[in-house]
């Protein structure tokens, strides 16, 4: 099973990897603090920007670096970019200005990616019918990963400083390097990308796949919605009569039946796949995450949130595995970082869209966010339904007999 090594060392570091970066980014605010800013305005302020900026800059070099990784090899571009969090990371601890942070955060944006060429990395390597649970299992660890960040981080800051917590996060870069360098074998990925190189093909190739726009909006919807109640949830909790001191521990909780929900998800979508075809499987899954949504709307108290949470984020996660799984179908090796790419990118750009406009909405009613986000997924459903009349073709492409 060499296959199954190489999809625990990308998976390992894509763990440690976004357990590493959240161990310091949440508290960016108290940073600022720390670098002189007084002011909780101009705190929130750069931190938001500075917060913003790498996946900006991010989404628009993604497709530049999946479609490098395409011809010089996965491996070599996710050391790359972890390579360079460790230098952003340690030069973080130097800085001095506010502004210093931002500039650092934007190199960060350029030369960021890994996350999205580790799940090209699982689809590459895992035989047909396991590709969802390879992309699923990848994805499992990169909602943990944020989960636990934050408990490390405070742990980490209390005990050695804030500005030496980032010293610690390069480490953690440091590892991950050397995870991917000594674990994944990326030959037998070579042979069969050198083997089919006449597949390579420009973006435009990529988008003219049948149902990969689809896709992509699917992709941009799923986290437009996943990434809506941050800013709006613990005020939501707080509106529903929980007493003031208890909000914070609730909306925690609730955000992380959310993550715990949402790998379950990732990980059923495989199960999933050998009973029922993709179009069935993205257009129940959104409109069971729309039913959970709507949940909320209902709600009279802040504990029935529990259980449409756990509805949701079980949903929003298989949707997104079967999305991306549906997507490495019909891309041929040789250009699936590209087409990775150009879904990263639709994924960022629904992140950075979504806080923005959820905090607007909500600032005239909360509960309009969960309606919005409840039509939006009953939406999708409807649109993939619609519209993706045959299932994505699988790939044609075998793997050698010593990978199986």
């Amino acid at each position: 099973m060499h296959w199954r090594r190489n999809l625990y060392a990308v998976t390992a570091a894509g763990f440690i990897g976004f357990t590493g970066f959240t161990l310091v980014m949440p508290f960016l605010p108290l940073y600022f603090e720390q670098l002189g800013v007084a002011d909780v305005g101009e705190r929130a302020l750069w931190s938001g920007v500075s917060l913003g900026i790498t996946p900006a800059i991010t989404a628009f070099m993604a497709p530049f670096w999946g479609r490098l990784a395409d011809v010089y090899g996965r491996k070599i571009m996710v050391q790359r970019s972890l390579v360079s969090f460790v230098f952003v990371m340690s030069a973080m601890a130097f800085v001095t200005e506010p502004w210093h942070v931002f500039a650092l955060r934007a190199v960060q944006g350029l030369f960021a990616g890994y996350g999205a060429l580790t799940l090209t990395m699982a689809a590459d390597v895992a035989p047909p019918d396991k590709t969802a649970y390879a992309i699923g299992f990848v994805q499992t660890a990169q909602r943990i990963g944020p989960a636990l960040g934050p408990v490390i981080g405070g742990v980490v800051a209390g005990a050695v400083g804030l500005r030496h917590s980032f010293f610690v996060t390069a480490s953690f870069y440091a590892a991950a390097v050397f995870v991917v360098g000594f674990g994944y074998d990326e030959r037998s990925v070579l042979k069969r990308q050198d083997a089919g190189a006449n597949t390579r093909m420009t973006f435009r190739s990529v988008l003219a796949f049948e149902h990969f726009l689809l896709l992509m909006v699917v992709i941009f919807g799923l986290q437009l919605v996943d990434r809506s109640f941050g800013p709006v949830l613990p005020l939501f909790v707080e509106r529903l009569g929980a007493p003031q001191d208890r909000v914070p521990l609730i909306a925690g909780l609730l955000f992380s039946i959310s993550a715990a929900a949402g790998a379950l998800g990732n990980n059923l979508a495989g199960p999933l796949m050998r009973r029922a075809g993709t179009r069935k499987i993205i257009a129940g899954a959104c409109g069971t995450a729309a039913l959970g949504v709507g949940g909320y709307l209902l709600a009279g108290n802040a504990w029935w949130l529990t259980v449409p949470t756990a509805i949701f984020g079980v949903a929003i996660g298989c949707a997104t595995t079967i999305a991306y799984t549906a997507a490495s179908s019909i891309i041929p090796s040789g250009a699936r970082g590209s087409g990775f790419g150009l879904l990263t990118t639709a994924s960022l750009v629904g992140l950075a869209v979504s806080p923005i406009a959820s905090g607007l909405l909500g600032a005239t009613s909360i509960r309009a966010v969960f309606l919005v986000d409840a039509l939006i997924l009953g939406t999708l459903a409807l649109v993939v339904s619609r519209l993706m009349i045959t299932a994505p073709a699988p790939r044609t492409e075998s793997l050698p007999t010593e990978e199986i």
